[in-house]
């Protein structure tokens, strides 16, 4: 599996800048890579309201648990969204934050 080097923060700030795509060579592995993570304590998106709100989540450990909602983490924008869930991935694999 794709090492993320936790010092390209480069790619996850392109990632940032358009996370639509497309994707340069070496962001498109790193993407891979945060999608293909273990599903297990994975943050997700919930749609709280079709269009215009997500909530962060996270996937239970075992499998037929609850999913774990961030009431507090309601975006209205669905790139920032999306952004946050970047970071926390990010940081699951590499042990690094990003700003």
């Amino acid at each position: 599996m794709y090492d993320i080097d936790p010092l390209r923060t480069d790619l996850a700030y392109e990632f940032r800048d358009n996370p639509d795509g497309p994707y340069s060579r070496e962001l498109t592995m790193v993407v891979n890579r945060l999608r293909l993570m273990p599903i297990a304590q994975r943050h997700v998106l919930v749609c709280v309201e079709r269009g215009r709100r997500w909530m962060l989540a996270r996937v239970p450990s075992a499998r037929g648990g609850r999913i774990e909602r961030f009431e507090e983490q309601v975006f209205t924008d669905y790139n920032e969204a999306v952004w946050e869930v970047f970071k926390r991935r990010w940081k699951t694999v590499t042990g690094q934050e990003l700003a």
